[in-house]
């Protein structure tokens, strides 16, 4: 049996999506490139600061790939480890490889570096733009328990294509910083089955938000980044014409379900059949439904 994506570690998820034997590290947990922060709040650091980057093959095809450790402060961004994504970025355009894989697991900013943290994340986002302007495509692939938040909710949808697990989520504010911010009125974090139905891979899948919905597993995602390498074609080019295109139809969006209150609403407007059972559907039924509409 296929083990599961979302209860791997990062260099697990390299090793599993990458053809066997083909990975080589950069600036890995021997050379010890740690936050300069961390430290100075006495805070524990990690030797690769949470993130693994480095080259391989996929499917035959080189490739560059980078991927989150969320066990490491919730693989937030500080300084080091944006840079470290920054370089293979600006390396994927010296070395052209066929694509760049972003395994995301994130909740954002790391607090204990917030200037620095929120400067790496768009220099990220800079450097991922200019490895599409380059021609190279980005694809991000999201299953971690730890979800895809803030920053790099951003830098996720700065991609060609994104992949999603069903027990993924995806989004720029988490459900415990709304219901900070403006209470449990306007969203309960504690409603487990809410915060899946409005950040989750289905509920993301449904909505056009990412672009295929791959099982749990390392054998599906791995298939999943193989097909997104073929599917290339389907992506929307960086262009102006692109970016005002994907506004109107955002604005659209907003018109339709700007005033639903749950994502139970939308799926029943984009005619999913017995909405409230989507929850127990597996990935296939919805993709299957999907593409035959």
């Amino acid at each position: 049996m296929s083990s599961s994506f979302s209860e791997s570690t990062a260099r697990k998820r390299v090793l599993g999506i990458l053809d066997a034997g083909t990975f080589a590290e950069i600036l890995g947990p021997a050379q010890r490139v740690t936050s300069p922060h961390l430290a100075l709040l006495d805070v524990p650091a990690a030797f690769d600061d949470g993130v693994v980057v480095g080259s391989g093959r996929l499917d035959g095809q080189a490739v560059l790939i980078a991927a989150q450790e969320g066990e490491f402060m919730g693989g937030g961004v500080g300084e080091v480890h944006g840079a470290k994504l920054v370089g293979l970025f600006q390396r994927a355009v010296d070395q052209r490889p066929a694509a760049v894989l972003l395994l995301a697991e994130s909740g954002g900013v790391r607090l204990h570096e917030a200037n620095a943290g929120l400067i790496a994340v768009s220099e990220v986002m800079r450097a991922l733009l200019d490895v599409r302007a380059a021609g190279i495509p980005v694809i991000v692939l999201i299953g971690g328990a730890n979800g895809c938040f803030g920053g790099m909710g951003l830098v996720a949808r700065c991609a060609d294509r994104i992949v999603m697990s069903d027990v993924a989520r995806l989004a720029m504010s988490g459900p415990e910083v709304i219901e900070a911010s403006h209470g449990a009125e306007e969203f309960d974090s504690r409603d487990r089955a809410l915060v899946w139905r409005t950040t989750g891979g289905k509920h993301r899948y449904l909505s056009g938000d990412c672009d295929a919905l791959a099982d749990d597993s390392m054998a599906a995602f791995r298939q999943a980044a193989i097909d997104s390498l073929g599917n290339l074609g389907r992506a929307r080019p960086l262009t102006l014409e692109s970016l005002e295109q994907e506004h109107t139809e955002l604005s659209e969006r907003l018109r339709l379900d700007g005033n639903s209150r749950d994502a139970l609403q939308i799926w029943a407007r984009l005619g999913v059949p017995q909405p409230d059972k989507v929850a127990d559907m597996e990935a296939a039924e919805l993709r299957a439904w999907k593409e035959a509409v």
